[in-house]
């Protein structure tokens, strides 16, 4: 986002963060680090990027009054590895992004990202063909604010694939125990799903 010429605050539980400071030295101008709430203050978009587990924590210091209004884009998923398994909570019955919105509900929080590994996020050409992203929210503004931001990280928004209410979230966070069989299966990340359909 720094090198696309957005100003970018990476913020952390304490201000003096040393992974976080030596980011921001490295990213250049336009980069900044500080506490949760410095970094939502800061913002015009919010992104949620910590552990699903954890982002109603984080967010929580981050304080509602600095996520009002704001488009919050939640690319977390509920993992963890308990006992060498990976295990989802919540899952099915709930998702981290609906927990969100029910925690911060004048926040606009739009899901996406999360089927896909941090390289892909941002350059989906490391992957051939026409795969996809999903989005999903309340906000169909905000909706159409993601799919912009998602179009300079180059996903066509053709390819970007709205799935409707923040409900729909429980679907896309499943996901990720079959990316993971994936993962181990080819031995790498960069794949995606592309999907066909009769017209």
């Amino acid at each position: 986002m720094v090198a696309l010429g957005h100003e970018v605050t990476l913020g952390s539980r304490a201000k003096d963060n040393p992974v976080a400071l030596d980011w921001a030295r490295q990213a250049g101008g336009r980069a900044a680090a500080g506490t949760f709430a410095e970094a939502a203050a800061a913002a015009e978009v919010v992104v949620n990027a910590v552990g699903g587990r954890v982002a109603l924590s984080a967010l929580e210091a981050a304080g509602a009054q600095h996520l009002d209004g704001k488009v919050l884009i939640d690319v977390s998923n509920p993992l963890a590895f308990e006992e060498g398994q990976a295990r989802l909570s919540p899952v099915e019955s709930d998702s981290v992004a609906e927990q969100i919105q029910r925690a911060f509900p004048h926040a606009r929080v739009v899901k996406t990202l999360n089927t896909v590994n941090c390289q892909v996020m941002v350059d989906p050409g490391r992957v051939p063909g026409e795969h996809v992203l999903f989005v999903c929210g309340e906000d169909a503004e905000a909706k159409e604010q993601v799919t912009a931001l998602l179009g300079e990280f180059g996903w066509p928004a053709g390819r970007v694939l709205d799935l409707g209410g923040i409900r729909e979230a429980r679907a896309v966070e499943m996901w990720l125990p079959l990316w993971l069989s994936l993962f181990r299966a080819f031995g790498h990340a960069d794949f995606n799903l592309e999907l066909r359909r009769a017209r």
